[in-house]
């Protein structure tokens, strides 16, 4: 196996609502924000290859949506999906599954794309990824997700016949050395997927923890569906890392790619930050 860090560019939130009850003055020592209260973000996915499989977890925002959309989220930063891709010597032709921890906007967008008149899966030979309960959740959005779950992102997946659902159970293995844990309080059913690697068990955290700046427990997203939910998961999970010397992925850390954890006297903490590639 193979892991390679896919950057697709960086966008702004608001902080508050990324780190929800925390006060601004704590929480702006490690997110500083603009004068506009927005915070950047990564939007980093992972390429994995296995034997004949190139694997691709999230797709980034994608560039399909106009321009009021995204002018709400400042996009910026010179990395795409595309270029990611091409500066390791592929193309979106050569992806063979496209692995989908949840269908949010920021996670999914790439994945399909505006060919004229038209919407298509980005990647025409891969076979996409989801489970069936977030499924269900996304198409049949409550109204406070609504805005996260776009139908341009989602239902060509389904229509094109590449979309295919993984079991949902927990730790259920889904490829050689990959199995899948489920996480129910950012939205439901997300899946994180965790890769054996070097001897190392690395898992890619998505939305259950966005960055290093989220490991205290109360440090949870108002984006939250369930927040006292993530909490009680993400305590759960912080302890399972640290006690097995796990090294989490992180997705929407806009400085660090990779960290791993330690106990302290203010609970489980950072302990090293490095590059996937460093491992």
């Amino acid at each position: 196996m193979k892991l390679h860090t896919i950057n697709t560019g960086l966008f702004k939130l608001d902080g508050g609502a990324m780190f929800g009850v925390v006060p601004k003055a704590i929480w702006q020592k490690t997110n500083p924000a603009d004068a506009n209260n927005l915070c950047t973000w990564a939007m980093r996915c992972l390429l994995i290859e296995e034997g004949n499989q190139l694997i691709l977890v999230d797709t980034g925002i994608g560039n399909k949506q106009d321009e009021k959309f995204f002018s709400h989220y400042y996009l910026h930063g010179d990395d795409s999906l595309e270029k990611s891709l091409a500066q390791l010597g592929f193309g979106t032709a050569d992806i063979t599954d496209v692995f989908l921890t949840h269908l949010h906007f920021d996670h999914v967008g790439g994945a399909v794309i505006r060919d004229g008149d038209q919407l298509k899966p980005a990647f025409s030979r891969a076979t996409y990824w989801s489970n069936e309960k977030h499924w269900q959740w996304a198409i049949t959005p409550n109204a406070r997700e609504k805005a996260s779950f776009l139908k341009e992102n989602i239902l060509p997946l389904q229509e094109s016949g590449q979309l295919k659902f993984v079991a949902e159970q927990e730790n259920i293995t889904w490829q050689k050395d990959i199995s899948i844990s489920f996480a129910y309080g950012h939205t439901d059913a997300m899946m994180l997927p965790k890769m054996s690697y070097k001897g190392k068990t690395i898992v890619y955290m998505a939305d259950l923890l966005p960055s290093v700046g989220h490991l205290p427990l109360p440090y949870v997203m108002a984006y939250d569906m369930f927040p006292l939910k993530t909490l009680n998961e993400k305590q759960a999970f912080l302890e399972e890392a640290v006690n097995n010397n796990y090294i989490l992925y992180l997705e929407h850390d806009p400085v660090n790619e990779c960290c791993t954890l330690q106990r302290t006297e203010k609970g489980i903490r950072v302990a090293e930050t490095f590059k996937l590639s460093e491992i």
